[in-house]
Formats: C-alpha cells, structure tokens, sequence
C-alpha cells in the first residue's frame, strides 16, 4: 500500500511538473497574438454593421481590421502549434457569438427615459443577425482552411519564407472568407429575396472586389507580423 502511495505521488509530482513547465514555455508574444486576435475578430464584426463608401464603392467598415486576424491567426500557428491555433479560432467565433447575443439582450432591455439615447443605442449596436452569422461562419470556415493550408506549406513544401507560409495561405482563405460574408450577408439567397438587407448582385459583387483587395493590401502589411518570435519545431506537430 505503502509503494502504491508512493508511486502516485511521484506521477502526480511529475504531472505538476509538466504543467508548470508547459507554462512557463508558452511565450509572451502569444498571449498578446491571441488577445490581439480576440481583440481584432470582435472589432471587424462589430463594424462590419455599417456599409460605408470609401473611393465611391461600397465596403462594410470591418473589412479595414478583420483581414490582419489571418496574419495572427498564423502567427498564433507558429507560436502554439496547428490544435490551438484550431481552439483559436473555434472559441472567436463562440465569442463573437456570444457577444452579439449580449448585444441583443441589452438592446431589448428598456431604456431609462433620463437617458435619451435608447434608439440610437439599438440602432447603431442592435445586432443584424443576418450579417451577424454570415460573419461568424465566414470567419470559421476561412480561418479554419487558412490553418490547414499553412500547415500543409510549413510540412509538405518548405519551412523556409515565412512570409511566403502567410502569402499562400491568405491567397486561398481570403476569397473563400469574401464570398461567404458578401453573398451570405448581402445576396439574393433563397427564402431572402425579400430580407431588408438583400442588394442588387452587381452591389453585392462591389463589396465583395472592393473589399477582397483591401484585404490582400492589409494582408501585404501585415506580412512582417510573422517574424515577431522565432520559428517553431515543426517536427513536434
């Protein structure tokens, strides 16, 4: 009994051990990359409400910060490895989710008449929940194929040019993220002819150019962001 108590307590040690260990390697950066990411993801959906025009197009205004979280989310990649960046991803769009959820609570919630502010407030934060879910899913789905492609470059092709890792990736998860928020969001879709939201296809097909070249231009500037920390053994994934 004496030797069984003793052997439990050395795997427990050893677990403690480990966890501690797993602690103090994860990097620094990566918690300011993940809270970067969060912070980005909950901005872009948040101003993905207004279609402002900008050089007589019409963009939705996230599209100037949301497409530097494919750059992170990369990032993310190499600092943490394919499964986290994964979780990453996963746990954004539940909170994006949830926020605008909360979003529609608070709005629903009576105003007090000493306020004055309770249209505005409802009108400007009151979730569109068409553009809500076609920007949740667009976010999952690119993001997640952006994961795969990266980490098919990083295995399969070669580890060097990081940049061209994020180039690669981008060039194929940018477009597929465009046209499922554009066409999602904005299209003539079955069962949504009629939605108030629903545009003219030839207004839906200028958001989405206008918009996907914006975003390969942030993704160009955000490029260097991948060279913030140290390459990753690839060898462990």
């Amino acid at each position: 009994m004496t030797a069984l108590t003793s052997q439990q307590d050395v795997r427990q040690a050893t677990e403690e051990r480990k966890a501690r260990q797993v602690a103090i390697h994860i990097p620094r950066v990566a918690v300011v990359v993940v809270a970067a990411y969060i912070g980005a993801q909950m901005l872009a959906d948040i101003t993905s409400l207004k279609i402002g025009v900008v050089a007589s197009l019409a963009v939705d205004m996230g599209t100037f910060i949301y497409p530097i979280t494919f750059t992170l989310r990369d990032l993310v990649h190499k600092l943490l490895g394919k499964k986290n960046a994964q979780t990453l991803v996963i746990t954004a769009g539940v909170i994006n989710l949830f926020m605008a959820a909360y979003l529609a609570w608070a709005a629903g919630v009576p105003g007090d008449p000493t306020w004055g502010l309770d249209n505005e407030f409802n009108a400007i934060l009151g979730p569109l929940w068409r553009i809500v879910i076609a920007s949740i899913l667009a976010e999952v789905v690119s993001e997640l194929l952006d994961t795969e492609v990266y980490h098919w470059f990083v295995t399969k092709i070669t580890r060097r040019y990081q940049w061209a890792r994020v180039l690669i990736s981008n060039a194929i998860s940018v477009p597929i993220d465009n046209l499922i928020f554009s066409v999602g969001a904005f299209g003539a879709l079955p069962f949504l002819q009629d939605h108030f939201l629903t545009l003219p296809w030839n207004v839906v097909w200028q958001i989405f150019i206008f918009n996907l070249a914006v975003k390969f231009v942030v993704t160009l500037v955000s490029l260097p962001f991948i060279y913030i920390s140290p390459d990753r053994d690839w060898s462990q994934d």
